[in-house]
Formats: structure tokens, sequence, C-alpha cells
């Protein structure tokens, strides 16, 4: 893989870039503070505007790893406001394979803006990180993040049972993947 940091990103709809201190206000209101939002993530919904603070002070600071992508979803047509994020939530550079997690604003569901950032982001890593397979997972009890991943070209490639962990506890996991060439394939 050929690592190039969290860069700036443009669909027809988004502007996926990083997020900067500025953003905490923005990020708290529209998703980090929502239990909706956070009821099938691994962190639970921030308690006050200060632990937003504190995680966008060190990804700021992890912006400076070439191997750090976080990107903030920003609606072109509204304000410079982020209303989501997505990123690498982890990679395996001998693999060359990442894994990817969103999250979204409620008030943005079902209008197909994380597909468009997750396909931005796709094609960023397909083609100028040049990582060979992307891979994703969601609570069964959570379908909604299964068909973003499916809108997007990612194949399910089964369940684990009782495998993983989030706000809700223990529970069931789908697995999805894409590979560079299956992805190509599709364009």
């Amino acid at each position: 893989m050929k690592h190039q940091g969290t860069q700036l990103l443009q669909t027809p709809r988004l502007i996926l870039r990083p997020l900067q201190l500025s953003d905490a206000p923005a990020m708290y209101e529209n998703w980090a503070s929502n239990e909706k939002v956070t009821k099938f993530l691994t962190w639970p919904p921030h308690e006050d505007i200060s632990v937003t603070q504190a995680l966008l002070t060190s990804w700021v600071r992890d912006y400076q790893n070439p191997a750090f992508y976080q990107w903030g979803i920003i609606l072109t047509e509204q304000s410079d406001q982020p209303i989501g994020t997505i990123s690498v939530v982890s990679s395996d550079d001998r693999m060359s394979k990442m894994e990817i997690g969103y999250c979204l604003g409620e008030p943005w569901w079902g209008e197909g803006i994380m597909s468009e950032a997750l396909q931005a982001v796709m094609d960023f890593l397909f083609h100028v990180v040049q990582v060979n397979r992307l891979e994703s997972r969601h609570d069964l009890h959570n379908p909604g993040s299964g068909a973003v991943l499916k809108k997007s070209g990612f194949l399910y490639e089964g369940t684990r049972r009782q495998a993983d962990w989030n706000n809700q506890g223990v529970c069931d996991v789908a697995l999805y993947g894409i590979l560079q060439a299956d992805y190509d394939e599709t364009r």
C-alpha cells in the first residue's frame, strides 16, 4: 500500500475532509451525542462536548500519520459543518487490507449520503493507496449499515455469532468484503 493520509475528497454532494478542533460543536450536536446514532457502535454517546473535543484533539494529532484515515462528511449545499464520519478503523499492510467504519447524524439517514461517501473513499483507497481488500461489519440488528455496504458493491461473506461487542452488548456480526479487482470490474 502507498499510504497518503486523509486527503480531501469530493463528490457531487459531499466534501470529505480532515476534521478540525473547530468542528467539535457540530460533531457533538450532529451525531456524537445521539443515542440512536451510537446504538450499534463500540463507543458510547458523548456525555458533553469535552469528550468530543478530546477525541478531535487526538485525531488532529493523528493526521500527521500517513496511515491514518478519518474523514468528516460535509454536505456542500449546507455549510462547512460535518454531519458524520467515515474512516479506516483497522489496517493490515502485510495483507493490504483495511476495515471501514462510518457514522452519520440521524437527520441525514436514508438519503444515500453514506453510500456516496463510501464510494469516494473506496475509489481513493483502491486507486491511490492501492489497498487490495476493504472490509466492514455490522450488528445484525442494524440492517441499514449492511444496505450501505451492498449498495457500494461489498459482498456478504458470513455471520459470526456472538463475536463482537457494541453498546447493545455482545452481538452477532455480519461481515462484508470487496477486492480491488471486484471493484474495478464493476466500474
